[in-house]
């Protein structure tokens, strides 16, 4: 199993490509250039990959920049919590707030609920509701390889913004504190933006978390 990690737009928000056994899913596609959507494209095709999914952690703009052309290059419903559909809806107009274009995002998609096992290659990946920075954010874990795939949630000594419309400071706290801070400290933490991190070092130095 490997992951790919693309930086794209002017947010700077991380796409992962996960691929196993020839099959792959893309996870946040970002990208919204022709260039950055051809960067895709080729790395796609240079490693003979499959693509099954295309999974949305998150409906916010910089993580769905890329819905329209990864949906329709590869005859993928884009997967998502249900409770982002308002950010998804509404993705157009929100582009404008920021002075930014988008194609309109695909609306007809798959709802994934906590749980729920999604399955690609030889590797299985459970869904972790997590919301705080959006009303339907999730997480995906791999509990094999101890990989957590999570979106904006929690960052390299930081954590998800709650300035935004939807957004829910507690609820973010909660979502850590309570679903994320009970893995293995061992889990390697891939993030929405910026590096790398693991479980068990935010939880000894991140400095928006307490555990008492």
């Amino acid at each position: 199993m490997k992951i790919k990690k693309f930086t794209f737009n002017s947010f700077q928000e991380n796409t992962y490509i996960v691929h196993s056994n020839n099959e792959c899913m893309i996870i946040d596609p970002g990208c919204n250039t022709p260039e950055e959507e051809n960067v895709i494209q080729q790395y796609i095709s240079d490693h003979q990959l499959i693509p099954k999914e295309l999974i949305n952690t998150h409906c916010h703009l910089d993580h769905i920049f890329g819905n329209h052309f990864i949906s329709n290059t590869y005859n993928l419903v884009p997967k998502m919590h249900e409770k982002d559909l308002p950010l998804l809806t509404k993705a157009v107009d929100i582009g404008k707030l920021y002075n930014v274009k988008l194609t309109p995002p695909p609306l007809n998609v798959q709802y994934i609920y906590e749980n729920e096992i999604i399955y690609l290659g030889n590797t299985s990946w459970e869904v972790i509701f997590t919301p705080g920075h959006a009303p339907g954010h999730v997480c995906l874990l791999n509990n094999a390889d101890k990989i957590l795939l999570a979106g904006d949630v929690l960052f390299l000594m930081s954590i998800g913004r709650t300035d935004l419309p939807l957004s829910n400071h507690d609820d973010l706290i909660n979502s850590i504190k309570n679903k994320l801070f009970i893995l293995d400290d061992e889990v390697e933490v891939f993030c929405g933006h910026g590096n790398n991190t693991t479980i068990g070092f935010e939880k000894q130095n991140n400095p928006f978390l307490k555990i008492t």
